[in-house]
């Protein structure tokens, strides 16, 4: 799929990085006027169901290495992938977890496919890590090819239903910001809104931050900190959207109400016991910026209160 890895990768769109007023809103929004609440999506997961790809992606990359652990190819199946989805954020940060045991949260869940060890390198340059240092070297390798691999993979897969819907209602409403915070990083992130979101519906956004554009990735509250502050917004008058337990505590800890689109691998998560304020499968039912928001475009104190899933009862 992939013939030939290049040092650098040029940008396959510009995204802003600052916030603006875009032209379709200089009726409604003049430099005077604030944005009194936000609507921030994730991308991978919510926009569109990107985790199996990005799955075969990184295994595309590790045999394209000849990673073996004790002798056996490091090959990450659906279950794996679901744990380190809900464990950890960001691509490096997972291939870390995996071949250290480091870097989740603490009293997370652990799983026994995690290999706590360095993999040998039966092709490239061969050899076993010796140190860290070493082992994120090939952690940087392994990044650069999987994105690659993910560019190609991403371009057949469709928007999920109902979120492009939401976005658009959002965009066109006088005082509300809008927004894509992404812990993927930039080249493979680009890929997605460039094929999914669409180069016309990004120009209208506020601001879009990807995960190399912070220096903690989720579920540390910066990418939503830096998102509210770039909005001039207090975080509270944010409404997130995520797919996994890693972005909803990412949500939490920034102080900002969170909707979860689960997908079939992650339904069995315990997103109401993270503190997710509602969750659904995904938006084809309808959701409107009404769901979410009041007429005055204030954060609503119950979200999405006629369409979520019920929680369960804790006794």
């Amino acid at each position: 799929l992939v013939a030939v890895m290049h040092s650098s990768f040029a940008a396959a769109l510009t995204i802003p990085a600052s916030p603006r007023v875009p032209a379709r809103r200089c009726a409604a929004v003049h430099a005077s006027d604030a944005f009194t609440a936000a609507l921030l999506f994730d991308c991978d997961g919510v926009l569109v169901e990107t985790e199996e790809l990005h799955r075969l992606a990184y295994n595309m990359a590790f045999n394209e290495f000849g990673l073996t652990v004790a002798g056996e190819p490091v090959v990450w199946s659906k279950d794996y992938y679901s744990h380190l989805a809900n464990t950890v954020g960001g691509g490096k940060p997972k291939m870390r977890y995996h071949f250290t045991g480091l870097g989740a949260p603490e009293g997370a869940k652990t799983h026994s496919d995690t290999a706590k060890q360095w993999p040998a390198v039966s092709k490239r340059d061969g050899g076993v890590p010796t140190d860290e240092a070493a082992g994120m070297l090939l952690v940087d390798e392994l990044q650069d090819f999987k994105t690659e691999c993910y560019k190609e993979l991403v371009t057949t897969a469709p928007a999920r239903p109902g979120v492009l819907e939401l976005m658009d209602a959002a965009i066109a409403t006088p005082g509300l910001a809008v927004g894509i915070c992404s812990a993927s990083t930039r080249a493979g992130f680009e890929k997605v809104v460039d094929s999914v979101v669409g180069q016309a519906r990004l120009a209208k956004l506020d601001t879009v931050i990807a995960g190399d554009d912070v220096q903690n990735k989720k579920p540390s509250p910066e990418i939503y900190d830096v998102a509210a502050a770039r909005l001039g917004l207090p975080n509270a008058a944010c409404v997130v959207v995520e797919d996994s337990i890693v972005g909803l505590r990412a949500a939490k800890a920034a102080g900002m109400k969170c909707v979860i689109t689960y997908t079939v691998e992650t339904e069995k998560e315990d997103f109401y016991g993270e503190g997710a304020d509602a969750k659904l499968l995904d938006m084809r039912c309808g959701v409107g910026v009404s769901d979410l928001f009041s007429e005055s475009i204030a954060v609503l104190p119950e979200l999405l209160a006629n369409k979520r899933d019920p929680a369960p009862i804790r006794r």
